[in-house]
């Protein structure tokens, strides 16, 4: 997969269409986990810039979990972090993961049926355990990232949808 999406022409534009017309269906989501993308990954910035009206959180690599913090302009606020992934400044605020209404999860790989392959260290696996349970975990993707199986394992969160366009 990682061979595989480094010689795609990836397009996020479609992604975040669909994505904007989901947020539109769904007002009450005011709390949003996003991230900032690795190469392969749809970048949501235009989507988080589209939508100034929710609260916009970014996760922070803190040893092996991960934190969320408020970001309102990610050209200003995000640094580089832990495996040169941008991460929110570590002054800005932090919002409990039972905070968040919603996450948009990145992943390598995901199934039609909500299965994610993440990147090995098992970062949104853990933090996914401690979400809400009323919490929207979807996964978010190129359409090339859809495989007919992720072969889960019992610590792999699924996710309730995924997105790819």
């Amino acid at each position: 997969m990682r061979q595989l999406l480094r010689g795609q022409p990836l397009d996020s534009r479609p992604i975040t269409r669909v994505l904007d017309t989901w947020l539109a269906h769904r007002p009450a989501l005011q709390t949003l986990a996003v991230f900032a993308p690795l190469p392969g990954e749809v970048d949501l910035m235009e989507l988080t810039a589209s939508h100034p009206e929710r609260r916009w959180v970014y996760p922070r690599v803190i040893g092996v979990n991960l934190t969320f913090h408020v970001v309102k302009t990610p050209a200003a606020e995000l640094v580089s972090g832990a495996f040169g992934i941008l991460e929110p400044s570590p002054d800005l605020p932090e919002v409990p993961v039972a905070e968040i209404d919603a996450f948009f999860c990145p992943g390598l790989a995901f199934n039609p049926a909500g299965g994610r392959l993440g990147r090995g260290k098992g970062f949104y696996d853990r933090m996914l355990a401690h979400a809400r349970p009323n919490a929207l975990k979807t996964g978010v993707c190129f359409p090339c990232q859809i495989v007919a199986d992720t072969y889960a394992e019992a610590h792999d969160i699924h996710m309730d949808e995924v997105i790819c366009e």
